[in-house]
């Protein structure tokens, strides 16, 4: 059983925009966003496939 509803990366993302935040890494905030995104992708994927089932 995989992570379909992408709340892996949604929490994992959310950590490293915490962490970027919090010692003033840029970059490491903007992964941390990317993650969160994949995520909610991962989630309307799955959203759109159960749908369509």
């Amino acid at each position: 059983m995989g992570d379909k509803h992408g709340i892996k990366d949604k929490v994992a993302g959310k950590l490293k925009e915490v962490e970027g935040k919090i010692t003033g890494d840029k970059a490491r905030e903007v992964e941390g966003k990317a993650q969160q995104a994949k995520g909610k992708v991962k989630s309307k994927a799955t959203e759109v496939k159960e749908d369509l089932e």
